[in-house]
């Protein structure tokens, strides 16, 4: 493999800053899949997705989280349909995703962290990251409204419910889904989000630097016990990512058990490598080296800057 730069994705080919770039790959898993669909409704997607961020959609701010950035949601994306694809290429006797959930998937993976981005007559919050214990609710009330928009109002309610296997609202076996099929593809989507965001090559770094200050923003740096009193979760930047090997505890479980092992699904995709756990154990493995010393200062990496001025 070659060199990754830090706006890559695991496969170092592909910049996922850059919508478009995303776009043409995710179009071409897709038509590698179903060579008659047709790309209409992904491309207005990936086209909407970009202005909503850019501050350029009707009625809403610019993008102002900025670890649950363009990158970022790019990122899951782009898993999102590998994890599809992978499952389509090596299905055995097993029911086909076909394009039209394809397309649920990816366009769910592509607005899963829409919430975070404030309305226009919200002037109440500062930052996006005062919505992180609501941004998945929010975030499933655009996608029932959006949806019908593109031509896709048969699958408004299901995507409102397939959102929320990427969030902790409800659990994951509460999630209402119509058929089997359809929690599969939810596996993927909240697989995807967790493998996108650990494989990233700055996720130390972004976990430091801005996933701490969007956890302070959002209530999560602290809680408050049953008496009242306020515990500190994470005192800074530099402690949050000493934390990360005990978060990644958790995280394996959630894609093991609650997920069903759906990232595993990456590996057919790659022919047999799964790049996305391969970075995941990287970052990690360095994060419990840092952990033992006490010590983050050889985090060096600049992560890209994607927010809009």
């Amino acid at each position: 493999m070659s060199y990754r730069g830090n706006d890559f994705d695991v496969s170092a080919r592909f910049n996922t800053t850059d919508p478009q770039v995303v776009n043409d790959e995710v179009d071409r898993i897709y038509l590698a899949l179903y060579p008659s669909a047709s790309t209409r409704q992904l491309n207005r997607a990936f086209r909407d997705l970009t202005r909503l961020y850019r501050g350029e959609y009707p009625g809403y701010h610019r993008c102002d989280t900025a670890y649950h950035d363009v990158q970022h949601v790019l990122d899951v994306t782009l898993a999102m349909a590998r994890l599809i694809d992978g499952y389509e290429r090596g299905r055995i006797g097993t029911q086909p995703f076909g394009e039209s959930l394809f397309r649920l998937g990816v366009i769910t993976a592509l607005f899963h962290d829409v919430g975070y981005v404030r309305k226009l007559k919200d002037h109440v919050h500062k930052n996006g990251a005062e919505y992180t214990l609501t941004h998945v609710s929010r975030g499933s009330h655009f996608l029932k409204h959006y949806l019908p928009r593109i031509g896709m109002a048969a699958m408004a309610d299901i995507a409102a419910e397939l959102i929320h296997f990427t969030g902790y609202e409800m659990p994951v076996g509460k999630i209402n889904m119509p058929s089997p099929i359809y929690r599969l593809l939810g596996n993927m989507l909240g697989s995807a989000d967790i493998i996108a965001q650990m494989a990233d090559r700055c996720y130390l770094e972004k976990c430091r630097d801005r996933l701490y200050p969007e956890f302070v923003a959002g209530g999560l740096a602290t809680r408050r016990t049953p008496e009242g009193i306020e515990q500190v979760v994470f005192a800074s930047g530099e402690d949050l990512v000493i934390k990360t090997p005990g978060f990644y505890q958790g995280a394996t479980k959630r894609l093991e058990v609650d997920l069903g092992g759906c990232y595993a699904y990456a590996q057919q995709h790659f022919g047999g490598q799964n790049l996305y756990l391969e970075e995941v154990n990287k970052n990690i493995h360095f994060a419990r080296e840092m952990s033992d010393e006490g010590d983050t200062s050889m985090l060096k990496r600049k992560p890209p800057e994607t927010l809009a001025q």
